[in-house]
């Protein structure tokens, strides 16, 4: 948490001082909506063999381009995260968790170019959690049922606890590149970015007796923006 109060501080101390420049042209201001694809995964400590989980994310978007080269976009978005467990095709195993989050990045805007601009985000985000959806196999509910009978004070499935035991704050640094090119009809941004997460999902203090150190979010996002110019 201390990490990302820091880059938090110092993305807006950064803002103070784009808006404390001198003007060189008017302000811009751009509103957006956008979607695209992401591919998720929990870093876990102790691991767990997992696959890329795909899925969805999209939302709306507002640019503020308030010097040459750079600017600010704030975005909310609706983000269908989680991961998917890794088996061996002949148990017939198989584990998905989809977590929803609204999540809210405020990035640091820089773009060079002119009609076709190269464009580079960065900055914090914050999320909270939804809901939740889990698909669990027959198969493996029986093993981990037999499991769990043979030794019920084992650390077994602790990762399919119930949506109450899970953070419901999540928090991290996001980061792009990618490009804009500007039209008469307005503005399309195509993207791709990686999520760090600074949060995580399940209790990690080890004065809770948590099973987990770590359970942060990984993801790789790819994302289209429309923008039409509102100032």
């Amino acid at each position: 948490m201390k990490q990302f109060i820091l880059v938090l501080t110092i993305s807006f101390i950064g803002l103070n001082g784009v808006f404390a420049q001198k003007k060189v042209f008017d302000n811009e201001l751009y509103i957006g909506v956008g979607a695209g694809a992401i591919t998720s995964s929990i870093d876990f400590v102790p691991s767990i063999p997992q696959e890329q989980k795909i899925d969805f994310f999209g939302g709306v978007s507002a640019k503020y381009i308030t010097q040459k080269h750079l600017g600010l976009i704030v975005e909310a978005n609706y983000s269908r995260r989680g991961w998917q467990e890794e088996y061996d095709e002949e148990s017939d195993f198989s584990y998905t968790r989809t977590l929803n989050y609204i999540e809210v990045p405020f990035m640091t805007h820089i773009y060079f170019g002119n009609k076709t601009r190269f464009i580079i985000n960065a900055g914090p985000q914050i999320s909270l959690l939804l809901n939740d959806r889990q698909k669990m196999s027959s198969a493996l509910a029986a093993d981990i049922e037999d499991r769990i009978a043979l030794d019920p004070e084992a650390p077994i499935g602790v990762q399919y606890v119930s949506f109450g035991e899970l953070n419901r704050f999540d928090y991290g640094i996001v980061g792009g590149i990618g490009m804009e090119v500007q039209t008469g009809i307005g503005n399309f941004d195509l993207e791709g970015r990686y999520y760090f997460g600074l949060g995580d999902v399940f209790e990690s203090r080890r004065s809770q007796n948590a099973y987990f150190g770590r359970s942060a979010h990984r993801l790789f996002e790819a994302k289209l923006t429309y923008y039409i110019k509102a100032k």
